[in-house]
């Protein structure tokens, strides 16, 4: 559960700046790289919470 909130947060303020950040190839490789980022932050977001 904590993975899948986490991930709906990242993909939801994504989503408010798609337009502005260009062509559909640019907004493809900052998707790959904000969700690389998520992905490995994660880890140390669920130890500081505890989970």
């Amino acid at each position: 559960m904590t993975a899948l909130a986490f991930y709906a947060a990242v993909c939801g303020l994504l989503s408010l700046a798609g337009p502005r950040l260009g062509a559909p190839l640019t907004r493809l490789g900052i998707g790959a790289l904000v969700g690389i980022a998520a992905a490995a932050l994660l880890p140390a977001i669920r130890a500081q919470i505890g989970l």
